[in-house]
């Protein structure tokens, strides 16, 4: 698509969907791929009252809750497969293969078709803004709790455009918060945005004041998070039609946090994202979308083909928009080996002779593209990642930090001593502008979440303290919820042992003792692994320098002695 046609595309849709905030798409840069060509801090003192201790007290609840939902579908596969075997049915042999010889064959690569920008839009317009026409309000109906709601039913409950709606389990909201909400809600759909968005943050207060359910008393954690979350999605939409996506973000993070199963609130973070401009993370975000909606039980193929095709465009234009690298995905079947590794780097640099001053091959996980998976089909296709760097060090600096054992970050020569306010500036710029967006990118296309070195969770908070050290108080409360939210997360993503469940309780909790501004001796945990990893790295360079010393020591010893020999022989 030519400059021209771009520009025409953006007046186009400008006057289509005029609530919207649409940023220039670059369309000057794409993705390839090898094989077959694919198919096409401040935080609201409502928030603290309301959700602050109880969030922590769910979040071993929700871990359990995830383990269930994942087990759930694993045995859901397994009665398909069953099936499959006993009526005689096999895949199909030609994508078998496919995936087995795809290495093996000759390397191709295959440029990724481009999203038309109005593909983008109508996805949002579809089931971002889906619940402000036609849709009776959500609350109007109540029952008696039984105890029995639908695990991942969703917090924000509304009108799904392909299926007839069905309140039968929402519980008995209290009045006033209804009326409050109703009123909101009218503001909402006469586009009295700013209007709207001053009442429910109204509802939130009401809310944090005990007025979420008719029976507080009775009402489970998981209820009152879930009225929460409908309200901060509310808000965050109401902001995103205000063309405000940064006053948004937040509130997009914490109906994450609030309701991590529902695939809309992912779906609406990556909206908020993709306003500002943040694409891979907004890929990520959408990523989880389809995820979310697969776990849960959502069959329609036509939601889930929407949120590929968000998710798709959200990667290319992040390659599109990334100025120091360039990227190329293998697709493979078993463990790659070293001489297809080095035949991989071979066709990149052939395809990419731009950016091959530092080759790197992500190892370390997972990766997963839009045109090509299948969640029920377990593994999915994978992909082997291949990034080249027009600068050197760029690749280097992040070769290093995926190779060590624990998430760190800091370069100074006195790892213990205390960072003075130029050190952490600089440290800060690092991680800002060397680090995180390049771990966010890696992350956008892969499904599992961890806390290891690379996972971009422990980055992001370790980056916060450094805010914080800056006073930059509205920068560091965007990251540790977002952070949050992905803590939130990672539990459906994938299974996580008891001591790694303690550890997500214990960051949750300090995440959110810093946001409430709660000061006391106690070491966050982040930091804390910073300093571990500091240690750690101390005495791999102590060992180092000692092999190294060693080295030249017995090198010069050689020297002396050869030297010596020489000599008698001369005389």
């Amino acid at each position: 698509m030519d400059s021209g046609s771009s520009r025409s595309l953006e007046n186009t849709v400008d006057r289509v969907y005029p609530d919207q905030l649409v940023p220039k798409i670059n369309t000057s840069k794409k993705m390839s791929t090898l094989a077959n060509p694919p198919s096409s801090l401040e935080m609201p003192q409502e928030i603290k009252k309301s959700c602050g201790d109880k969030q922590v007290e769910i979040t071993a609840e929700r871990i359990k809750m995830a383990k269930s939902i994942k087990e759930k579908q694993s045995n859901d596969l397994e009665k398909v497969a069953f099936k499959r075997k006993a009526e005689g049915e096999e895949k199909p042999a030609g994508k078998k293969q496919a995936k087995v010889i795809e290495l093996d064959s000759p390397l191709i690569t295959m440029p990724l078709p481009q999203i038309p920008l109005k593909n983008i839009m109508d996805v949002e317009v579809k089931l971002v803004y889906v619940d402000e026409e036609d849709v009776s309000y959500e609350f109007v109906e109540s029952y008696m709790s039984t105890g029995n709601r639908p695990t991942c039913q969703a917090a924000e409950i509304v009108v799904d455009p392909f299926r007839v709606p069905n309140f039968s389990f929402l519980p008995q909201i209290d009045k006033w918060l209804q009326v409050a909400l109703k009123d909101a809600s009218s503001c909402y759909r006469q586009k009295k945005y700013a209007v709207a968005a001053g009442q429910f943050r109204t509802a939130l207060e009401l809310c944090s004041k005990g007025a979420a359910l008719g029976k507080p008393f009775e009402a489970s954690a998981e209820d009152v998070a879930s009225v929460a979350s409908f309200i901060e999605t509310k808000l965050a939409t109401c902001y995103l039609r205000m063309r405000k996506p940064d006053l948004a973000l937040n509130h997009a993070h914490r109906s994450i946090v609030l309701n991590p199963a529902y695939f809309r609130n992912h779906l609406r973070q990556a909206t908020v994202f993709r306003c500002l401009e943040r694409y891979s993370e907004a890929a990520r975000s959408a990523m989880i979308a389809d995820y979310m909606f697969w776990l849960c039980g959502g069959s329609e193929q036509s939601i889930s083909k929407l949120i590929k095709l968000y998710w798709q465009a959200m990667i290319e234009e992040a390659i599109t928009r990334a100025e120091s690298f360039s990227v190329m995905y293998t697709p493979f079947a078993t463990k790659i080996r070293a001489d297809k590794t080095e035949k991989v780097k071979e066709v990149f640099i052939k395809t990419h002779p731009a950016y091959v001053k530092y080759i790197y091959t992500d190892l370390q996980g997972l990766h997963v593209l839009p045109q090509t998976v299948d969640w029920s089909s377990f593994p999915p296709q994978q992909y082997l990642l291949t990034l080249g760097f027009k600068n050197k060090e760029d690749g280097k600096f992040l070769e290093k930090v995926s190779n060590r054992k624990l998430p760190t970050f800091t370069e100074h020569k006195t790892p213990f001593g205390l960072l003075t306010r130029e050190d952490t500036v600089r440290h800060m710029e690092t991680m800002g502008k060397r680090v995180l967006p390049i771990l966010d990118f890696i992350r956008s296309t892969q499904s599992n979440g961890s806390f290891r070195a690379c996972s971009g969770v422990m980055e992001k908070l370790q980056y916060a303290s450094l805010l914080s050290q800056l006073q930059r108080v509205k920068e560091q409360s965007q990251v540790i919820n977002q952070a949050m939210a992905e803590l939130a997360t990672i539990p459906y993503l994938q299974d996580i042992s008891q001591q790694e469940a303690e550890l997500l309780q214990s960051l949750m909790a300090d995440a959110m003792d810093t946001l409430e501004g709660r000061r006391n001796d106690k070491e966050r945990v982040w930091n804390t692994i910073q300093k571990v990893g500091q240690i750690e790295d101390f005495l791999y360079q102590l060992e180092d320098s000692f092999l190294k010393t060693k080295k030249q020591r017995a090198a010069r010893r050689q020297k002396r002695k050869m030297k010596r020999l020489q000599t008698v022989q001369q005389s």
